[in-house]
């Protein structure tokens, strides 16, 4: 299915077969979504312009083509839920819909805070100890947690992303003054639960999504403290050049994700290799098109094409975390 020439990318889709919902349904079905993911959903159904019928029936043929190949004789019923979930939303939004469905987490203490604008966050533990700072942003969705530290002071980032890099569990004092902290702010018992912690993990995905000149001033600082651990971080970090470590059929399935304007500009600035790995996994004719289109687009500031690609290693990460991709680690206002 295509508009204007370009395949559908799933959170098209996704609005587009939530709006053929109506109000009600789709309702019940947000509530189960992660704030992200209905932010992401919301702006897209806001953007539908021109819906044609034939877009909207072939949405909806798709998504009940989906459910009528299985059949509850013999079937797995989180198979199901899964595959249903993937083909309607996307690999990318269907996984906080299964997290939610199936894995029925129990912490609610910091969701509160993941629906919260990442300058509330900031201002609500502005005046606590840093290492308070660094377990709520480890619990936080990466780029939330980057936009979190952004408000920080810059003598404070840099310590507090120290600290979750050194996080290898959560002592249950701090998550006592974490819960006093949040219990200033909300009322009732949060309950947060301490789970296992990767800190160098943590600390390269927040790191992924600062801006560059945030990211450098932090990396340097952990040069000057900690020479090894910097390391450890850097070589944690994805690049859109992790690319390459994908194998053809990831690419073919991340390519599916990703909106044909998004991919313009990120293969805008990136290596001549990457490109040809992008192309030799699209048809002739599409990556044709998209040659030409590189080459017809005008200068692109490298801030847009960081963006981009960031947006695309977004993807790429959640599909890698769900392994369906490998990704290796890290090996950087001017144009491209």
């Amino acid at each position: 299915m295509s508009e204007n020439g370009r395949e559908l990318a799933g959170v098209e889709k996704a609005a587009i077969l939530m709006m053929s919902l109506g109000e009600k349904e789709a309702a019940s079905i947000l509530r189960h979504m992660e704030p992200k993911e209905v932010q992401r959903l919301g702006e897209t159904m806001a953007a539908l312009s021109n819906v044609t019928r034939d877009k909207i029936e072939a949405v909806l043929e798709s998504f009940v083509e989906a459910v009528d190949e299985e059949t509850s004789l013999g079937l797995d019923a989180e198979d199901f839920v899964r595959n249903t979930l993937v083909e309607a939303f996307g690999v990318e939004k269907a996984a906080g819909l299964i997290d939610k469905i199936i894995t029925k987490p129990n912490s609610k203490g910091i969701e509160t805070l993941k629906w919260l604008d990442a300058r509330a966050i900031a201002e609500i533990f502005r005046q606590e100890h840093p290492q308070i700072v660094s377990i709520v942003l480890s619990y936080l969705e990466n780029d939330q947690a980057a936009e979190v530290l952004k408000h920080f002071p810059p003598e404070r980032r840099s310590d507090i992303v120290l600290r979750i890099a050194t996080l290898d569990g959560v002592q249950p004092c701090a998550l006592e003054e974490l819960d006093r902290i949040l219990e200033r702010q909300y009322s009732g018992c949060l309950g947060v639960t301490s789970p296992a912690c990767d800190g160098i993990s943590i600390a390269a995905n927040i790191l992924n999504f600062l801006d560059p000149e945030i990211e450098s001033e932090i990396t340097e600082f952990l040069k000057e403290n900690d020479a090894e651990l910097a390391e450890k971080i850097e070589n944690s970090m994805f690049i859109f050049e992790n690319l390459l470590d994908a194998d053809d059929r990831g690419i073919q399935a991340l390519l599916r994700e990703v909106s044909s304007d998004t991919l313009l500009i990120a293969l805008k600035g990136a290596d001549e290799a990457v490109k040809e790995k992008i192309f030799r996994n699209m048809s002739q004719r599409a990556a044709e098109m998209l040659r030409d289109d590189l080459e017809a687009k005008g200068p692109v500031r490298l801030s847009e094409v960081e963006e981009a690609q960031k947006e695309i290693l977004a993807i790429a990460k959640r599909m890698a975390d769900a392994g369906e991709i490998a990704l290796g680690g890290k090996g950087g206002d001017e144009f491209v």
